[in-house]
């Protein structure tokens, strides 16, 4: 009798609930909300199913992300080699492969401003810099999470990694997803709050047609310009280059399906689920992380204006050519960003189709989140 007693005490003690804390339970009903949201609402699960269910996971039993050093028998967690793939900036590089591969870069081709419009949603990230600093955070740490202003989840883990910041990557690569995912709920009040209901019903001219041999030589010229100026963003800059010319020659197209789906979803799998695991209650519930979401969110916030704003200048100086709710396209949620522009002015034109003209910030935005980038691992000089 004592035996079976034994046992099932032993059996007790070692289920998650005799073992869990209030901080746990916490993140657990975090998970949850995250995949309602995904699920049941839709927003972006592709990005939130993996990452609310590696939160769910790691909360539950935290030895799944244990480095080697942390466990008895020397073998480390499943998703700790997984994240490994995110220090070592794998991850984030197949990413801007698929992404290359899956974007027609065309609108951005046909109408050169939109770099313009990309380049003013960065203000949030040098804006976010700054305030970070303020708020206590050493110089390196307050580049790392700035780059959450771009939305870009990559090029934050790139970074963060690049400047040694891998005990801040946790939070700030959920932030950065998160800000993501929840395009839709951040950006329309930023949008409709900075423009008049006249200037978002503004029906832009049709892009001209891009030749083929423009859309060839748009990867490779933008490769030689950006990395000759700046050789760090090679990994993030060349791979999105080099998935856009394997969807653009036209010879490899086996290369450029592998990229854009097989390859690219079994990355966003590996990459979402072991960004979740980084958010154990110990890691995630901390002063430092709450500073992190909040300027994650001041400089999503302040990018997103700073695009709008932008926009409306041009809408002024073209004469009411340009729609200024497609500068809020400018930070680097591909393709999230651009179909919240076409939605907001579809709201007050049903005939109004914007996307593709948003298009070309958006894709403006991922070279120019990773510009900024390169200029802060410049300014270290790494």
């Amino acid at each position: 009798m004592s035996y079976i007693l034994d046992t099932m005490g032993n059996l007790l003690h070692q289920t998650a609930f005799l073992n869990l804390t209030w901080g746990n339970y916490l993140m657990i009903a975090v998970a949850c909300l995250f995949l309602y949201l995904a699920i049941a609402r839709g927003y972006e699960p592709l990005l939130l199913v993996p990452i609310a269910f590696g939160m769910l996971l790691v909360n539950i039993y935290p030895d799944i992300i244990a480095s080697p050093e942390e466990t008895s028998n020397g073998i480390g967690g499943l998703l700790h080699y997984f994240y490994l793939m995110d220090e070592w900036s794998i991850l984030p590089s197949l990413i801007f492969l698929g992404v290359g591969a899956m974007t027609d870069f065309g609108p951005l081709i046909a109408n050169p401003i939109s770099f313009l419009l990309g380049a003013a949603a960065q203000f949030g990230i040098f804006g976010a810099y700054l305030l970070a600093i303020l708020m206590g955070f050493n110089d390196k740490a307050a580049a790392a999470v700035s780059i959450i202003g771009g939305a870009d989840g990559p090029t934050s883990i790139f970074l963060a990694g690049k400047l040694g910041q891998t005990g801040l990557m946790g939070p700030i690569a959920v932030a950065a997803y998160s800000y993501m995912a929840l395009v839709p709920i951040i950006q329309p009040p930023v949008m409709k709050a900075l423009t008049t209901k006249k200037e978002r019903a503004i029906v832009m001219e049709n892009l001209r047609p891009v030749s083929k041999l423009e859309k060839i030589l748009f990867p490779i010229v933008v490769t030689i310009v950006v990395c000759m100026i700046l050789p760090t963003t090679a990994p993030l800059v060349g791979m999105l280059m080099l998935g856009n010319l394997f969807r653009e020659s036209g010879v490899v197209r086996q290369l450029q399906e592998t990229a854009s789906n097989a390859m690219m979803y079994i990355v966003v799998i590996l990459l979402g689920t072991s960004v979740g695991a980084t958010t154990s209650a110990e890691a995630f519930l901390n002063v430092s992380t709450i500073k992190i979401v909040i300027l994650g969110l001041v400089a999503f916030v302040f990018g997103t204006a700073a695009g709008v704003l932008f926009g409306k200048l041009l809408c002024v100086l073209t004469k009411g050519k340009i729609n200024p709710l497609i500068g809020s396209a400018g930070v680097s949620a591909v393709p999230m960003a651009a179909r919240v522009s076409q939605k907001v002015g579809a709201e007050e034109d049903p005939t109004n189709f914007l996307l593709m003209h948003a298009m070309g910030p958006n894709v403006a935005g991922v070279i120019g989140t990773a510009v900024a980038a390169g200029i802060f691992m410049a300014i270290f000089g790494i």
